[in-house]
């Protein structure tokens, strides 16, 4: 029988006397099945965690205390306390604002909040200067060495953690907080704990920055030199399999035991599925405006096609109208659209955005301001087009789709090679985004932005309550492959949105 870690249940022994010669102890409610929680195979006397922000807590676009202490590895180590785990130590942030400075200067930004004010809730950054000082490093070691922002191979590189390098961009914030020093490793500094047990969450930013960016990076497949890499590539899956190899190689060699999790496909949420594609709502008088303004460009499509340059498919795909009403698509700026400015420097790779098009959640911030603000027609997203950084398009989702796919071949079978557990948390990430995870109260958490309770308010990164459940996704692993048993997080002790 399963019990929860933080509701366990105690009931007392009441003594009931039914004569003055008969005294009979009557136990009252117990437990009928008692739990003997262990370990099975695994030893977790010193469980370290590597990763990046998913690993490290980070939600609503900051890193602070209350996510920290709700990150996944922190529920998995209090789980593990129950059958002989050790301590887990976590370089934990200054204060709950996530902000940081470096040398006193602003660098990183603090956390999400819902503003109400306005009638319509929107994310806003809590206010006040977080007191997290970038160059006031910790003495460790951390059993928690996820670091925000780390792509597979970063794990590997010397000066990652160098404080000196930060504000170049040469090296990551986080990991500079707490590094053995200027040249240490994330994988260096992780396996000079001796873990007996770790797990390993790696490889979603390799493919996240492109995707985030709406596609205005460069797909490095076949480029197995990272240090050629721009942040919004994609990497090369050889690069992401021989980063994991290596790091696995290394937690392994004094016979530590662990546990892999693959990459969730990231075009499912709330970052690219909050924003609707057609979100524009005209009147008639606007609408017939705008289709008068896009006239030229409809009837230059329609006489390239008629010279056999374009298919009417393409010209039916390119072809811009709007309507008096709510739902009116976007229009946008697609690269994979033929180039026709040859014939004419007007006829630029522009259409309207359909079902298939994911905008970045950072859109909504975006359209319908002025691109210029003395000319009132000048509205983005609608006279003016989106550029590609504000879509995801179906082009550009094949290549995030395609990374992942290969990533997530190339982690099954290093868990094999390996003889790890392995977390398929694609697949239940995609089953949250579909059907939601139904709880013991009975509500069902979803990704649905806000209110959902599975995400945070930056839209990637999960919240307290779908950390909870994937610690459990974990915790099932685990158990089947190494024969433990372990209590179960209750995700119901955690918030699914941080109120302010």
């Amino acid at each position: 029988m399963k019990k929860h870690l933080l509701f366990l249940a105690f009931s007392g022994l009441f003594l009931l006397s039914c004569s003055d010669d008969d005294t009979i102890v009557n136990p009252g409610p117990q437990d009928p099945d008692p739990v003997n929680y262990t370990s099975g195979s695994a030893d977790f006397s010193t469980y370290v965690a590597l990763g990046n922000s998913l690993t490290a807590g980070y939600s609503d676009a900051a890193l602070f205390i209350d996510g920290q202490e709700a990150s996944y590895p922190n529920m998995l180590a209090g789980s593990f306390a129950e059958a002989g785990g050790g301590a887990f130590t976590i370089p934990f942030m200054a204060d709950n604002l996530g902000g940081a400075t470096l040398g006193g200067t602003p660098i990183l930004g603090n956390r999400l909040i819902l503003d109400f004010s306005s009638g319509d809730p929107t994310p806003v950054p809590v206010s006040g200067q977080g007191t997290t000082e970038i160059s006031n490093t910790l003495s460790g070691p951390f059993n928690n060495m996820g670091a925000p922002g780390s792509k597979s191979y970063h794990l590997l590189a010397p000066g990652y953690g160098n404080v000196a390098g930060v504000e170049a961009g040469l090296a990551n914030p986080y990991y500079a907080r707490f590094a053995s020093g200027p040249t240490a490793t994330i994988l260096g500094d992780a396996a000079a704990q001796n873990a007996t047990f770790f797990t390993l969450w790696i490889g979603s930013q390799d493919v996240l920055g492109y995707a985030r960016s709406g596609g205005s990076g460069v797909d490095q497949t076949g480029n197995l030199d990272p240090s050629t890499y721009g942040s919004e590539d994609i990497s090369d899956p050889n690069v992401v399999a021989g980063s994991i190899d290596a790091i696995l190689q290394t937690m392994t060699a004094n016979g530590a035991k662990g546990v892999l999790a693959n990459i969730p496909d990231v075009t499912t949420v709330p970052f690219f599925t909050a924003v609707p594609h057609n979100p524009v709502p005209l009147d008639q008088a606007t609408a017939d405006l705008l289709n008068n303004a896009y006239g030229a460009y409809n009837g230059g499509l329609a006489q390239l096609q008629g010279l056999g340059v374009i298919s009417a498919e393409e010209v039916a795909r390119r072809t811009i109208s709007f309507e008096a009403g709510e739902t009116n698509a976007v229009v946008l700026i697609d690269e994979d659209l033929t180039d026709l400015t040859s014939f004419n420097p007007a006829l630029i790779n522009m259409r309207q955005a359909t079902e298939e098009d994911l905008l970045v959640f950072t859109s909504q911030t975006f359209i319908g301001t002025l691109a210029n603000p003395q000319d009132p027609t000048s509205i983005n997203g609608v006279a003016v087009p989106l550029a590609d950084e504000w879509v995801l398009t179906p082009e550009e989702q094949l290549a995030v789709q395609t990374a992942t796919a290969a990533y997530n071949q190339a982690i099954a079978g290093l868990a094999q090679q390996y003889d790890l557990g392995l977390v398929d948390v694609n697949a239940y990430l995609t089953t949250v985004a579909t059907t939601g995870i139904t709880l013991s109260d009975g509500s069902t958490v979803t990704a649905e932005y806000a209110t959902g309770g599975g995400f945070s308010l930056d839209g990637v990164h999960p919240s307290p309550r779908g950390y909870a459940l994937l610690a459990n996704q974990f915790i099932a692993v685990i158990e089947a492959k190494y024969g433990a048993e372990l209590p179960e997080i209750d995700p119901l002790a955690y918030t699914g949105l941080y109120i302010n």
